[in-house]
């Protein structure tokens, strides 16, 4: 029996990013590029690649920071049509990509941020991501934001609430190109029917 099914949700790749290595402190400073050869470490060179990653805030109910895991976030992947609902929240003309962190944009996928874990996008080529979760709102685009447009990065936190996209991990090597198509496929399991009891207890 088939784990994972094809969708008829497609989505088209409309921007590459990374942020080279080394970072500036709270600041994001990721640049365009017009394709992405991705191992299963990620996109070399990205500050997020590897295998592994030191644990970090997002993960300390389970991990003292800074211990070594397995790395299920080496892109951030974004959604053009969240991204533009964001931005006019926060009274922006548009959401410069770079200042989100973002290493993919899609556009075409509704309700993006929330596919469900372990979605799959998969490339013409058969290059794979693999969806591990949300990705939540954090301080870092708020700074980029103030150093580019000072007084207006306050406002990202609340305005990007279940718009941020996810992070995702490399499951099959391949190269993703600008004006790529990808396809979704989401697990066949349902929803854990006690999900809501799970988390109000936590």
């Amino acid at each position: 029996m088939q784990a994972l099914m094809p969708t008829p949700y497609s989505a088209r790749v409309v921007w590459l990013g990374t942020q080279a290595v080394p970072v500036e402190k709270l600041v994001i400073r990721s640049g365009p590029v017009t394709e992405m050869p991705l191992t299963f470490a990620g996109y070399a060179g990205e500050v997020h690649a590897g295998l592994t990653r030191p644990s970090c805030s997002r993960v300390l109910k389970q991990h003292p920071r800074n211990t070594e895991i397995r790395n299920v976030r080496q892109l951030a992947v974004v959604s053009a049509e969240e991204m533009a609902e964001v931005a006019a929240t926060m009274g922006l003309e548009a959401m410069d990509y770079a200042w989100v962190g973002a290493s993919l944009v899609v556009e075409g996928i509704p309700d993006f941020t929330h596919l469900p874990p372990s979605s799959r996008l998969q490339g013409p080529d058969g290059v794979t991501l693999v969806i591990d979760m949300e990705n939540l709102p954090c301080q870092e685009p708020a700074v980029t934001i103030d150093k580019v447009l000072p007084g207006m990065g306050k406002g990202f936190k609340r305005a990007a609430a279940g718009k941020r996209g996810v992070t995702a991990w490399v499951e099959r090597e391949g190269v993703l190109r600008l004006g790529d198509v990808l396809v979704l496929h989401v697990p066949q399991q349902r929803g854990w029917a006690h999900l809501d009891t799970a988390r109000a207890g936590a």
